[in-house]
């Protein structure tokens, strides 16, 4: 036996040892291997074509070591063409070369761009509403996921789902949809659709929840909450979570199902770091097909504001969300020693127990090991607790009032300059500027035995607004400057909004509160405030184009005033979304998958075009090419050199929606005097509904300098009387991207 079990072992070991160095070997050329989403466009008529096979065939053909099958890590063929497969550099070359592929690209991981704010825009519990219609429509939510047993998502007294709903409810272990939340699916390492990061459910639930009465986040902004059509049914993808990101071969896959599935509108708050071209923004790729089909697509513009050439959903089929305020503002209040009231911005839903505790400055606090500049941002371990334990900290830095609290303190100020909106903190905390920060710094320096105390917030009526938040995304636009970005202002400060009762409030580990409805302020939360006026205008006009409700979005947006930004268009586009006004626009903008297509040849080649649109389009000659300012826009802008004169033509055509007689008179509102502005037709006649007029605007101008004048702006305003149909004009230089 024991000469058997070494016999075993020697034959065992050798094998085991064997497979050990190919396991190695493996590992090596996996490490080597990214993974990379290859693009093909819109998917062959040939009734006979097979997609997975197709993308097998192309593997196999740049693959020498290893199985194609294994490398291959998605397919989609439902609404486009494309694959996801783990490629070294040399195999993602030759993929790139072959002529059935548009574009290769890697995987990345994009971004989560993250009640009162419905009335706030005029779309209250009373407005009117086409309740039949709305009860069909699907808005797919492309994000964290849904935590199904909310409030805001029971089913009682709805209906069953549409017939035109092709979906599936695939949400994983214990998830259950019902006549609200018809479709679940989740993609990549996520394993379920159910939310466990709270924004999903939250910008579902802005969108279409339903109308839950006294929510609010401990006290804090009571009221009801509800989305834009609370009757319309949902659709959850979830491609996010905390620890993992949002894989953008997950999100490609998303849209591939959501517009096989039949959603309505799709609603999208992610984004990268930067504005990509369109053929690599899986965002863009997806919204294209979903536009095909007849799908708008609204998505966040993105959170890195105010750097100019930040917005990074650019493409023109998107309906890209700037975020702005509502008339409802959530402070804190320092109460000095002295009886002073210094107003801070966070969401503190904490009361302390007393009536003033003693103030120190972190440097005075600071810890042995520690410089003071590094005790002033109240740094990790740079506290001292004996100095701390029972007092309110001062701290240079936003991110120190872990570390006060940490150290014993039972509250901190802290200082942000940049920061325009409630924050939520983890701890008795509030946020100061600089002027008012500085100002408690001095009480504390001149005053011996200096106290405060930090009140819980209250929540105050704001009549500057809406305003656009310092975080929100600015133009221009990077990739196609004549398409002015972002296209509209939504609500995105302070909303609230249904939450995961599971996911953490804040990130802070000492933060162990959970709730069902919560305050979260980005352009995540504006671009489902715009999914659900789409829809309920959708509601009205079933039949309408995504580019109809678009235009009638942009074109009956509030105006905005300008604000420090130069120029304003670049931070709010059209201005803010007016959803009860933009179901009757009187004219759109239309846009087809044809003028789609003109704008692709102006920037890509034919070979490329023709596979995005999946048929035999022709480009036209250099010299025959459509400027892309000539797209049927809602918006004009023009670039054009420094110090240069110009002479800009711009062409339309707008599409009757109002009364069938009707005579449209064009005016040219904040012309700047240096520039003259002409419409030519200056009116335009309508003898029945659904009829088009051209007309062409031009803008002449001496030139634009880089420094004083970098840009002109002005507004068109085509009127019948009853309806005001206004579109910003924007011109602006070189220099300013």
């Amino acid at each position: 036996m024991a000469k058997n079990g070494v016999l075993v072992f020697s034959y065992i070991f050798p094998i085991l040892m064997l497979n050990m160095s190919l396991l190695v070997c493996i590992s090596a050329i996996d490490e080597n291997r990214k993974v990379y989403i290859v693009y093909m466009g819109s998917l062959p008529s040939n009734e006979s074509y097979s997609p997975l096979s197709h993308h097998l065939s192309l593997l196999e053909r740049v693959v020498k070591n290893g199985s194609a099958a294994n490398l291959l890590t998605r397919s989609y063929r439902r609404s486009f063409n494309g694959f996801a497969a783990k490629l070294t550099d040399n195999e993602r070359q030759a993929l790139a070369n072959m002529k059935e592929v548009v574009s290769v690209f890697p995987n990345t991981t994009l971004q989560l761009q993250t009640t009162r704010s419905w009335d706030f825009i005029g779309l209250n519990e009373t407005t009117h509403r086409n309740a039949t219609v709305e009860s069909d429509i699907i808005i797919g939510v492309i994000d964290t996921g849904i935590w199904p047993e909310s409030e805001s998502f029971k089913d009682d007294g709805f209906s069953p789902a549409p017939k035109k709903w092709k979906g599936a409810c695939k949400g994983g272990e214990n998830f259950t949809c019902n006549n609200k939340i018809i479709g679940a699916r989740f993609y990549g390492p996520i394993q379920s659709a159910r939310d466990e990061e709270g924004h999903g459910t939250h910008t579902a639930s802005t969108a279409a929840g339903n109308d839950i009465k006294d929510v609010s986040f401990y006290k804090l902004a009571q009221g009801t909450a509800r989305g834009a059509v609370p009757s319309a049914k949902i659709a959850t993808y979830a491609v996010c979570s905390a620890t993992l990101g949002c894989s953008s071969e997950s999100v490609l896959a998303a849209f591939d199902d959501a517009i096989a599935d039949g959603v309505d509108v799709i609603t999208i708050s992610l984004g990268g770091n930067v504005a990509m071209p369109f053929q690599e923004d899986v965002i863009a790729i997806g919204a294209f097909h979903a536009s095909v089909k007849g799908i708008l697509t609204t998505n966040s513009a993105g959170n890195s504001g105010p750097i100019a050439g930040s917005v990074t959903s650019v493409a023109p089929w998107l309906l890209s969300v700037a975020a702005s305020s509502i008339d409802r503002r959530i402070i804190d209040k320092v109460i000095l020693g002295n009886g002073t009231t210094v107003v801070g911005l966070s969401v503190n839903s904490f009361t302390l127990n007393g009536t003033g505790f003693p103030l120190i400055y972190g440097k005075a606090a600071a810890s042995r090991n520690c410089s003071e500049f590094a005790a002033g941002g109240c740094h990790s371990g740079c506290l001292d607790s004996d100095l701390v334990k029972g007092k309110i900290v001062l701290c240079d830095e936003i991110s120190g009032h872990d570390v006060a609290y940490e150290a014993g303190a039972v509250g901190s100020i802290l200082n942000a300059d940049w920061v325009d909106f409630p924050v939520i903190l983890a701890q008795p905390a509030t946020i100061l500027r600089d002027h008012e920060y500085n100002a408690i710094k001095s009480y504390v320096n001149s005053t011996e035995g200096a106290r405060a105390n930090i009140l819980k917030s209250e929540a105050e009526r704001d009549d500057t607004v809406p305003v656009i938040s310092s975080f929100s995304a600015r133009g221009p636009n990077i990739i196609l400057p004549e398409i002015i970005k972002p296209d509209i202002s939504a609500p995105g400060v302070t909303i609230l909004a249904a939450y995961s009762p599971v996911a953490p409030v804040t990130n802070s580990p000492e933060d162990k509160r959970h709730v069902n409805y919560s305050i979260i302020s980005g352009t995540s939360m504006s671009c489902p405030h715009a999914a659900g006026a789409a829809a309920y205008v959708k509601a009205f006009h079933p039949d309408w184009s995504p580019a109809a409700i678009k235009s009638s979005l942009m074109t009956t947006a509030w105006p905005m005033n300008v604000t420090n930004d130069s120029p304003g268009e670049f931070a709010y586009g059209s201005g803010h979304i007016n959803p009860v006004q933009a179901i009757n626009p009187g004219l759109v903008y239309e846009a087809s998958k044809e003028d789609y297509i003109k704008l692709l040849c102006s920037i890509l080649g034919e070979s490329m075009v023709r596979l995005i649109s999946g048929d035999n389009s022709t480009c036209p000659t250099h010299s025959d090419k459509d400027s892309p300012k000539d797209h049927n826009y809602p918006s004009f802008a023009g670039v054009v050199p420094v110090k240069k004169a110009f002479s800009l033509q711009f062409h339309r055509v707008v599409k009757n929606v109002g009364f069938a007689n009707s005579t449209y008179s064009a005016k040219i509102f904040g012309n700047n005097t240096q520039v003259d502005i002409k419409v030519v037709p200056q009116v335009l006649s309508f003898e029945s509904l659904n009829q088009e007029k051209p007309f062409d605007v031009t803008v002449v101008g001496p030139g634009l300098s880089d420094d004083s004048q970098p840009h002109v702006s002005a507004s068109l305003v085509w009127s019948d009387g009853t309806h005001s149909v206004r579109s910003p004009i924007l011109i602006h230089s070189q220099k300013e991207y």
